[in-house]
């Protein structure tokens, strides 16, 4: 928590950001094209980041809120949003999510001041580790909602909970661990009361889909869907899915390299999900 220059109640950190449970991370191919993009369609600046003249740390308000790496072509990674759950030792985790039939891909190796890697679970969904340099707190949002959602689409939510779970130390009953619940057919995972992940892999009692690709979403909430549809339209990127349900609270989009990104209605029904 991080306390209120006011004098009022404690504003929550969020839960993405650069001292936060998470951080997400676009792996790129040009990091001055995606820099526009991504600062027209979401309104982000951006400062060079630690990590050399091919990243950055993009900003909303002052804050920073993701990070951007030019990365894609020399690690012949996929242009990819990913998120990078933060760890108290990242050889350990490593170890861990081997043991349990994950995949370690990039590292552990230097990440700054801290280590981090790029991993995947024993499903294939991509995510990263990352052990910070010392105790930091993270500046609340600059606004009334979060930085960035997640969501894991997996092909079994339960068993992806418990991979998780035991290499994240979810549950673990240590001061400021994630708790694991369920709700509507999804595994959702809180911090501080706060909503950090939804696990979805469709209704409990069905059986694993073998179609699906797992993959962890990030979802950027923004003040106006639509609008943020157009901009992005005309700045290069294109319209990938908008659900009929969601009308226009949500719809999914590829920058011009390829990356993909859901955008949310910030004061929808689900603002309260993550805030």
């Amino acid at each position: 928590m991080t306390a209120s220059p006011s004098g009022k109640a404690p504003a929550p950190a969020p839960l993405t950001g650069s001292a936060a449970p998470c951080w997400v991370n676009l792996t790129t191919l040009d990091l001055d094209s995606a820099q526009a993009f991504y600062g027209r369609v979401l309104g982000w600046t951006f400062r060079r980041g630690g990590l050399g003249p091919g990243f950055a740390i993009a900003l909303r308000g002052g804050v920073p809120v993701a990070g951007i790496g030019a990365m894609a072509a020399a690690y012949r990674v996929a242009v990819a949003w990913t998120p990078y759950f933060a760890v108290a030792d990242a050889d350990a985790t490593a170890a861990r999510i081997r043991e349990r039939s994950g995949t370690v891909a990039v590292g552990p190796m230097a990440l700054g001041r801290g280590r981090g890697a790029l991993v995947a679970d024993r499903d294939g969904a991509m995510f990263g580790i990352w052990q910070r340099p010392g105790p930091t707190t993270s500046p609340p949002a600059p606004d009334d909602h979060s930085h960035a959602r997640l969501r894991l689409h997996t092909r079994n939510a339960f068993d992806a909970a418990i991979f998780y779970g035991e290499v994240l130390g979810w549950e673990s009953g240590r001061p400021g661990c994630c708790e694991v619940s369920y709700e509507k057919d999804e595994v959702v995972v809180d911090c501080d009361g706060h909503r950090l992940a939804r696990i979805s892999s469709g209704a409990v009692e069905a059986a694993p889909d073998p179609l699906v690709r797992p993959h962890w979403q990030v979802h950027f909430p923004v003040g106006n869907v639509a609008a943020t549809v157009a901009s992005a339209q005309a700045n290069g990127g294109r319209l990938a899915e908008r659900p009929a349900t969601a009308r226009d609270g949500e719809a999914t989009l590829l920058d011009p390299d390829g990356g993909l990104f859901t955008v949310i209605d910030a004061q929808g029904s689900g603002a309260s999900d993550s805030d």
